[in-house]
């Protein structure tokens, strides 16, 4: 199943360089929506999105995702128009007033392209550039950075590590072709996306299965079903339960996590990197 290409040692988005295998990267989730499953949308407000901004730089995010349409299963979607007055206001105010990386988590190119315009680098699509397929052009044509998501929420499948492996590396090749350096290519498994409780269990269980696409793998797994059913708890009661599955996720070999609270993250992180990759970093 490997793709034709040597994994990238680092990659440049923004002004930042990561190296992957240095250590494990941390993108911190900025929800600018009324309606996240995690009850820390912020809803319409650029100030607000700043602040918690802000905060997640001081915290140690390497990477800030901006979201404007949840993502949860059977949420309504929103129209362009209003997620474009959601998640482009608050890119330009992060971009004016701190330099991290900014992530545009959507599915639409229309919003891709305007929020790269307002200095977005990297484009998050939990549908791996399907719902859209001319997000291949603007792949084809930008320089920005590409989160592809396997999703089964259209198609179930019974053996999900095959259809995980195969649906990200489809869609790798296809950007590769167009002429999408490999550095700019990152892997999500899709953790929670069209996938039963014992599937995603199954997938945090096989990530080391990930590293045949030499690709850099993203794992989201905060906050999500998968810990509520284990642990029959509420999403603002799922920390522990985020930290087994980002430690175990670094044992695995993910070089990225997306998270909602990024200092108690960081310290897994950094706590798992010592063991798992013999490195200590402040």
């Amino acid at each position: 199943m490997n793709l034709p290409i040597t994994k990238p040692a680092s990659s440049h988005f923004g002004s930042k360089q990561f190296g992957w295998g240095e250590r494990t990267y941390i993108m911190g989730i900025v929800n600018v929506t009324p309606d996240s499953f995690s009850g820390d949308g912020l809803g319409a407000n650029p100030e607000a999105a700043l602040e918690q901004a802000r905060r997640f730089v001081k915290e140690g995010a390497d990477i800030l995702d901006i979201g404007g349409e949840s993502t949860r299963p059977n949420c309504p979607p929103v129209s362009t128009e209003e997620e474009l007055g959601r998640v482009i206001p608050a890119i330009r105010l992060i971009v004016r007033n701190l330099d991290i990386p900014i992530s545009i988590d959507t599915y639409r190119r229309e919003v891709a392209e305007e929020a790269l315009k307002a200095g977005a680098c990297i484009v998050n699509d939990v549908w791996s550039l399907q719902k859209d397929p001319s997000l291949f052009e603007l792949a084809a044509k930008s320089r920005a950075g590409w989160v592809i998501t396997s999703n089964q929420r259209e198609h179930p499948v019974e053996d999900i590590m095959k259809a995980v492996t195969c649906e990200l590396k489809s869609t790798a090749l296809k950007l590769l072709e167009l002429g999408v350096p490999a550095q700019n290519i990152i892997i999500d498994p899709g953790v929670g996306f069209g996938k039963t409780l014992e599937q995603n269990l199954e997938i945090v269980r096989r990530l080391s299965e990930l590293k045949t696409l030499n690709l850099p793998v993203l794992l989201g797994t905060s906050r999500k079903s998968l810990i509520g059913q284990v642990l029959d708890t509420p999403p603002n009661e799922r920390l522990e339960g985020t930290a087994a599955t980002v430690a175990l996720g670094i044992g695995g070999g993910v070089d990225i996590v997306r998270v909602h609270d990024v200092a108690r993250m960081r310290r897994v992180c950094q706590m798992s990197d010592a063991v798992i990759r013999g490195k200590i970093w402040k």
